[in-house]
């Protein structure tokens, strides 16, 4: 299975104290020594962490290939044209979300997403639509004539995080996931269930299938054993495992977990 590591987070620590280190171009030799097949980065609207000078020098220099994060939003694709990555992964955006919460609503945006595509393939950079795991989302995707999906497995890690957690009544607990471990684990079950079905559904409409979201070293396991997903991006663990044993080793203990 592909790694894809996304380095989003070292910009992150960056920019919480607005100085110039550390740096993401510095992670990419790391990623490649490491054995990670891609360079995943998002370029957000507000320019939380991943800077305009940032995705230019990471597409510029990495010798792996780069999966641009963006938004459908017209100056973005004009960037991302420009630009040229490998591959550009298109996701909903809220000014207000810590994270990215869900997939784009591939059936309520099609005029800007098929102007949004068409503009990326006539630079032959490769299309993703992050999308939630559903049969109404991966039909639309299929539609619109992309390369990839990609699944958003947030709603998997949740429920692998409630069922699995010591932490208790605290900050951290979902409050609509706190339910008893026997339903946890059915709903669990029938998640990665129907990530499994999608995902074959997927290929067999000819789209190549990708997920990510919320995966580490403790859930992503049953990811793995679905064959017909053929590629992870995974980036806050990576880089929150970094701080104790460094880039490099984080990345090659997660590639460890992705052995079929």
């Amino acid at each position: 299975m592909l790694l894809g590591v996304n380095i989003d987070h070292i910009a992150v620590l960056r920019e919480a104290r607005r100085v110039a280190d550390p740096d993401p171009l510095d992670a990419l030799g790391i990623c490649k020594r490491a054995g990670a097949d891609q360079v995943t980065i998002h370029l957000r609207e507000d320019r939380r962490h991943i800077q305009d000078d940032d995705a230019a020098r990471i597409i510029k220099l990495s010798a792996l290939p780069v999966n641009l994060e963006c938004a459908i939003e017209p100056s973005m694709i004009d960037i991302a044209c420009e630009l040229r990555p490998h591959r550009v992964t298109l996701v909903p955006e809220k000014r207000e979300e810590v994270t990215t919460e869900g997939g784009l609503m591939v059936t309520r945006d099609q005029s800007r997403l098929k102007e949004a595509i068409k503009r990326l393939q006539a630079e032959e950079i490769e299309v993703s639509l992050f999308i939630d795991p559903t049969l109404e989302a991966v039909r639309a995707s299929e539609a619109l004539n992309v390369e990839w999906i990609e699944f958003h497995t947030g709603k998997y890690a949740n429920i692998y995080a409630m069922l699995y957690s010591n932490l208790g009544k605290t900050h951290h607990t979902i409050p609509e996931l706190d339910l008893p471990r026997k339903v946890l684990k059915q709903m669990m079950d029938d998640e990665l269930r129907n990530l499994r079905l999608l995902s074959c559904d997927a290929m067999e409409m000819g789209l190549r299938v990708a997920a990510g979201h919320g995966l580490n070293m403790q859930n992503v396991g049953a990811i793995v054993e679905i064959e017909t997903i053929e590629e992870l991006n995974i980036g806050q663990s990576i880089i929150a495992r970094s701080v104790y044993v460094g880039l490099e080793q984080a990345i090659l203990d997660m590639k460890a977990k992705l052995i079929r």
